[in-house]
């Protein structure tokens, strides 16, 4: 869909999000407002309730600022008083709660006496799962007003949302690895403070959680038979990583060679700049949801460290995942993924069996390729929830 639909040619859209996985929450609501203001024409307002957070994935934003316009996308603080949540500002036509963060009872209330009820859609996080088909687009009364939601529901199967892909993600990823200058791969390392790696090492990003299997892999890499360069984004892995490396810190600018391992760690990065990397490595160890979908447009094999929950519920969803990447492979390849990606999740560094998982290498290599065709047929997410609300507007 190219455009907004007759009658509502511009529609006003608020979305909320509160930040809870560090990065996850607000990547995707960022790239989505973002994809709607660009590509669809909406007018969007973001609420954010940690603008410290937003700030790190989008250097432009003024943490200290209330309100403030980015890119086109007004940002707002979202306070921990509803009432500052709407003040004397218009309605949206268009409310997306995202992740079910609760929207401001004041807010419920205004959206309940205007007269033409705005689009109320309950963005959920993404799954594989195949129970997600049949609530995609379900809708849901509110017990108290005169109000109804849709629940949306990012997938990786037929009959759910989609995952987010700019219309230019493609040819840019194209342009970036087809370039010899500044604009490629040569920038890129430039831009991240470190120098080109050779040419003959594999090239691997490592984004993730603490993890206990960490040292295990580490270990692989430097004993191992092929060079490694790993770069590693400064988070919450950090630590684990100056604890096998001897450290007290690994801050960014730090380069380490251990035998066959060079580890490099390079500044937190916003999203553009993220996504290079990705396309840059041979494999990109990702986290949580965001990084996770962004690896999978790379074309790239990857390994998802998925966001942990209370008694293992996060497990279904990983197997989900693994089903869905891994058909197609040889049984000896999607047994290997499995076992791996399972051993990265649990911290198990007994069962991490590198050079068990990566002779697959190549076979993974043309499965990720394979993927992102597939996924791309379902349709993009942004553009998705863009026909479903204007179709709702009409």
């Amino acid at each position: 869909m190219q455009s907004a639909q007759a009658g509502i040619a511009r529609p006003h859209c608020d979305i909320f999000c509160r930040v809870i996985d560090n990065f996850g929450d607000i990547g995707v609501c960022w790239r989505l407002a973002r994809q709607l203001s660009a590509e669809y024409g909406w007018q969007v307002r973001l609420w954010v309730d940690d603008l410290q957070v937003f700030a790190r994935l989008r250097p432009a934003l003024d943490p200290q600022k209330d309100r403030q316009t980015v890119d086109g996308i007004v940002i707002a603080h979202w306070r921990c008083d509803a009432a500052q949540a709407l003040g004397h500002e218009a309605l949206a036509d268009v409310v997306i709660e995202a992740f079910g963060c609760d929207l401001p009872e004041d807010y419920l209330s205004a959206m309940a006496q205007r007269t033409k009820r705005p689009v109320w859609i309950n963005l959920e996080y993404l799954s594989a799962e195949a129970w997600v088909a049949d609530f995609h687009l379900q809708p849901s009364p509110h017990p108290r007003h005169a109000l109804l939601k849709t629940f949306f529901f990012p997938g990786l199967l037929p009959g759910t949302g989609g995952v987010l892909q700019e219309r230019t993600l493609n040819r840019d990823r194209r342009h970036f690895l087809q370039a010899s200058d500044q604009t490629g791969p040569t920038g890129l390392w430039s831009a991240l403070g470190m120098a080109a790696p050779p040419p003959d090492a594999t090239r691997i990003s490592l984004f993730g959680y603490e993890n206990r299997a960490l040292p295990a892999l580490l270990g692989a890499w430097r004993e191992g038979a092929e060079a490694i360069v790993c770069v590693v984004p400064e988070s919450r892995i950090s630590n684990d990583v100056a604890r096998f490396l001897g450290r007290a810190a690994f801050p960014a600018g730090t380069v380490v060679q251990a035998g066959q391992l060079t580890v490099q760690s390079v500044p937190f990065m916003d999203g553009a700049l993220y996504d290079r990397l990705l396309w840059a490595c041979e494999l990109n160890f990702v986290r949580g949801e965001d990084s996770f979908v962004r690896a999978q447009w790379a074309r790239r094999p990857l390994v998802w460290h998925i966001y942990p929950q209370a008694d293992a519920a996060h497990l279904p969803k990983l197997d989900a995942a693994l089903t869905c990447y891994g058909a197609g492979l040889a049984h000896e390849a999607q047994a290997a993924q499995t076992t791996f990606w399972h051993a990265w999740n649990a911290g198990d560094a007994r069962a991490l069996d590198w050079p068990g998982y990566w002779q697959h290498g190549a076979a993974l290599h043309t499965r990720a390729g394979d993927w992102a065709e597939q996924l791309t047929r379902l349709g993009d997410l942004a553009g998705n929830l863009a026909e479903f609300a204007e179709n709702q507007l009409k």
